[in-house]
């Protein structure tokens, strides 16, 4: 692959690091102010008129043609069920549950389901050096969970808060690897990466207005919601758009692999802020910082291999 072209995939790559990685920080603050159920409706809102606007930009600006593939839409579609439906639906409860640094770290393992998704629907093959740097991730992040000697029930409650979290983050990060893998797949068939987003979102907004119980209710309290949080989620909707438009364009230029790996280093930018501007809050210790420069450690080898 040209130098030059695996340049480009791994700056686009970054790009889309810096979307989600603002979206697990604004997460913290946004799910204080509001429901999850009504921002995440203001955030998939967001995603898809972003998305579309970013789109018609493109059109009129390039003057390409364009025409319509059904195969790539449905592959797509399916994408936004999975990471956008379920998978960012469950990362706002792991931000709740662990916090956006832990959230971060857990979601920096995505990329070892995105291999997984890769390898089986396009090929894409795991080595033996893949495998044991998974693992070494893998370690890395049981590593970022701090010991605790206290038995008292409010103890036993905060680690019960923990385990939820780390079951939860898990099912989100497999639904986000198999959402990078069916993106690359449908990279492959039809290469529009802002429709991409477009439609992945737009399928995971309708799936949640159809599974909301007492929409009209959760509409009404919507519009007399919290303005701030308002602000936020509709934030946390413009930097995952971003996030989702760059990862998949990257996806054209370097191995879907690789592009999520890239992706999914979020620690290098919420970790500093959670020490330097939160003040260490959620009790960062050396063993918990550790921990992530095994998994950005395992993330860089793999990047290099």
């Amino acid at each position: 692959m040209p130098r030059m072209l695996r340049a480009m995939g791994v700056t686009l790559a970054l790009l889309s690091m810096l979307g989600f990685g603002t979206n697990i920080l604004v997460s913290r603050h946004a799910v204080v102010r509001m429901p999850i159920e009504q921002g995440f409706l203001i955030a998939l809102t967001i995603n898809v008129v972003v998305s579309l606007l970013a789109f018609a930009a493109d059109l009129t600006l390039t003057q390409r043609l364009f025409s319509w593939n059904w195969n790539g839409a449905w592959i797509y579609a399916f994408s936004g069920f999975v990471g956008t439906y379920l998978g960012r639906r469950l990362m706002f409860d792991t931000v709740r549950l662990l916090g956006p640094a832990r959230a971060s770290v857990l979601h920096s393992c995505t990329p070892v389901f995105s291999m997984i998704a890769a390898w089986a629907l396009v090929g894409e093959r795991l080595g033996a050096f893949e495998l044991i740097l998974m693992a070494v991730v893998m370690f890395g992040l049981w590593f970022t969970q701090p010991p605790s000697t206290d038995t008292s029930l409010t103890a036993q409650a905060d680690r019960r808060l923990i385990h939820r979290g780390m079951l939860i983050g898990i099912l989100t990060i497999a639904g986000f690897g198999a959402s990078n893998g069916l993106r690359g797949l449908g990279m492959r068939a039809w290469a529009e990466p802002i429709l991409a987003s477009a439609i992945g979102s737009g399928t995971g907004l309708v799936l949640q207005l159809i599974t909301t119980r007492k929409l009209l209710g959760v509409l009404r309290d919507l519009l007399k919601g919290d303005r701030r949080g308002m602000l936020l989620y509709a934030i946390s909707g413009i930097a995952t758009a971003w996030g989702g438009i760059f990862l998949v364009a990257a996806m054209a230029h370097i191995e879907i692999a690789l592009a999520a790996l890239v992706t999914h280093t979020t620690p290098l930018l919420v970790f500093p802020v959670s020490v330097f501007i939160y003040r260490n809050r959620e009790a960062l210790t050396w063993r918990t910082l550790g921990g992530a420069l095994l998994v950005l450690g395992g993330i860089t080898l793999l990047l290099l291999r």
